[in-house]
């Protein structure tokens, strides 16, 4: 398609046939002012910025529960103490299970 002609025909048929004086004063600029001014905020990007904001704050989440499972807070246990916890856990089912015989 041939811009520069279209245009040409374009112009020329806005010259034949001048405005009608029921159109308001000043309309062609505040037509041309709105469409120069900023567009309608996309949906799709309110939704991109909210689930970016989401993610970061689930991933500060994970690593803080993460953290806070492996650091021992206020708690010692030592490896004797579980290994001791294991064997009265075991020995209880056995002792149980030799009281029915």
């Amino acid at each position: 398609m041939n811009l520069d002609a279209l245009q040409r025909k374009l112009i020329a048929a806005a010259r034949a046939h001048r405005p009608a004086e029921t159109v308001p004063y000043a309309f062609e600029k505040r037509v041309m002012a709105r469409l120069a001014g900023p567009a309608g905020e996309d949906s799709w990007q309110v939704w991109g910025r909210a689930l970016w904001r989401a993610a970061g704050i689930s991933l500060a989440l994970a690593l803080f529960v993460s953290a806070a499972a492996f650091l021992p807070f206020g708690q010692t246990r030592t490896a004797s103490t579980s290994d001791e916890e294991f064997e009265a856990a075991v020995f209880v089912g056995a002792d149980q299970l030799s009281d029915s015989w």
